[in-house]
């Protein structure tokens, strides 16, 4: 009998997790990606709660474990780069695990390219379904038809666009942008510890990642037009404008962020899709329902993978079944989530000087509250 073929668009992180487990039950999963291959770099994710057991049972947690970034405090500092407190993040025998996305997406990869076919530095054009499948046109490759089209292609999805609309009318802009950019080895003088300044309006994070630091700048600014999203130039002003007058280390590292040929800015946005599937094609990821600076999307990805695979072996011969259980269960994850991040975005960035006061004046109590849950650990 045919394995039923699937078109996967993306392969970041939900794309190979769900290639991985399509593979697992029968199906002949395609994944297409734009880019030429894989993306190095990236900020550092976390890979925690439904992703855990999602990883465990692919078999890749250990790698993942062995990825791990060396981030084990953070450092909070004022506008004028002096300490306000010093907070534990992670411990060894903690149940997340951070890591940069490439490294993640290395290994989701690595766990499905054996039974998958990955085609990269390709995009879809054209998608055109019917009652028993989707023809879909490339820009490079032949057209060829399958039975299901996958669209795992992150924030600003192409098969979104494609079959759903425009993107303008599913996302939502926080009103924050953020901007990162690699730095030298030698820029961090401790590779254990993340720095925070934070003045109204703005963050900078030095965070020293895994192997390649990062500068992260979070801020407001007044809304960019659409047709700016790719104008490096204006990025660039963008950044050095949001951050001129920041004292520490501002300067120097908003020169690196200018002089870099390609750094990462992108609007932080919020994605909600009515519905996240149409006829043969379904909406995975931040595609279907981002929810910006929780870090957790990409753990929800892994667990939209599992679950979207889950219900495709669970209601055979009916893929409509399948896609509304599948939005079922993980619609239950990703609203409360969403209902979060407009307040955490305001304690995040705060809009002003005393908003700013009583975020640090929460982070010291959480600081106390943690020192003391670890001495009666210790005393137990």
């Amino acid at each position: 009998m045919k394995k039923p073929e699937v078109l996967v668009v993306g392969a970041g992180i939900a794309g190979p997790a769900l290639a991985y487990w399509l593979s697992h039950i029968g199906y002949r999963p395609t994944v297409v990606e734009h880019a030429r291959q894989l993306r190095s770099g990236g900020s550092a994710i976390v890979v925690k709660g439904p992703a855990i057991p999602v990883a465990q049972h692919m078999g890749v947690l250990p790698r993942i474990r062995e990825l791990a970034t060396r981030n084990r405090s953070l450092t909070l500092l004022d506008p004028a780069g002096r300490r306000v407190l010093r907070l534990p993040l992670t411990s060894d025998k903690a149940p997340t695990v951070e890591v940069t996305r490439a490294d993640l997406s290395e290994v989701l990869h690595g766990a499905a390219r054996t039974e998958a076919e990955f085609v990269f530095d390709d995009t879809v054009t054209a998608l055109g379904q019917d009652e028993d499948g989707v023809d879909v046109t490339f820009r490079r490759s032949a057209p060829r038809r399958f039975d299901l089209v996958v669209g795992a292609d992150g924030t600003h999805s192409t098969v979104r666009r494609l079959v759903f609309g425009p993107e303008q009318r599913f996302t939502s802009h926080l009103g924050l942008y953020g901007a990162t950019v690699p730095l030298e080895p030698d820029a961090i003088e401790d590779p254990s510890e993340m720095t925070m300044l934070t003045a109204p309006n703005r963050t900078l994070v030095l965070h020293p990642s895994r192997e390649t630091p990062l500068a992260n700048f979070t801020f407001r600014a007044a809304p960019l037009a659409p047709h700016d999203r790719k104008n490096l130039a204006l990025h660039k002003r963008t950044v050095a404008d949001a951050y001129a007058g920041i004292a520490w280390r501002a300067p120097e590292l908003v020169a690196t962020f200018l002089d870099h040929p390609a750094p990462f800015f992108d609007p932080l946005t919020t994605v909600r899709v009515p519905s996240w599937s149409k006829g043969r094609v379904v909406l995975l990821g931040d595609a279907a329902a981002a929810t910006a600076l929780l870090g957790d999307g990409s753990s929800m990805a892994m667990a939209g993978a599992y679950a979207l695979a889950e219900e495709l072996a669970a209601h055979p011969g009916d893929h409509a079944g399948a896609f509304a259980a599948y939005e079922s269960r993980l619609r239950r994850e990703i609203r409360p989530r969403q209902r979060r991040v407009r307040p955490l975005s305001r304690l995040m960035v705060p809009r002003t000087r005393p908003g700013l006061a009583a975020r640090n004046a929460l982070g010291r109590a959480v600081g106390h509250l943690n020192r003391t849950a670890s001495r009666e650990a210790a005393n137990r």
